[in-house]
């Protein structure tokens, strides 16, 4: 009987996350690295914008507790995805991929799980 060649179930999920994760990498970090490594450096902004109160305040809006989740779960799933294809394709580490792949993502798992309860607790 011939082995079936379909993608596992959980597959697709994993790239899109790969995917959502790399548009992130690649749009809302840079834009985090002009205002704070950049823009507040050089003084372009007031001085109280980035003041303790004003960005605990905003961190306790929701929506904003949405953004930053998003901003630090969807790269580690990328990172995740990244990593095991590398071990798995580049290295060619055939005999334990199922090994590979939980640890990569039960990492991110763990990631998001650990951001979830600091973002709650604010």
């Amino acid at each position: 009987m011939a082995k079936s060649t379909r993608p596992a179930r959980a597959e697709p999920f994993f790239w899109l996350l790969f995917t959502a994760g790399g548009g992130v990498s690649a749009f809302l970090f840079p834009a985090h690295i002009v205002i704070l490594g950049i823009a507040w450096a050089a003084g372009w902004l007031p001085d109280d914008a980035l003041s303790y109160d004003r960005i605990v305040g905003l961190v306790q809006n929701p929506l904003t507790k949405l953004y930053l989740f998003v901003l630090v779960v969807l790269p580690l799933f990328h990172a995740a995805h990244r990593i095991r294809y590398g071990i798995r394709h580049e290295l060619r580490v055939e005999e334990n991929k199922h090994v590979v792949a939980s640890a990569c993502y039960g990492a991110a798992f763990v990631g998001t799980a650990l951001t979830a309860s600091i973002l709650l607790r604010i």
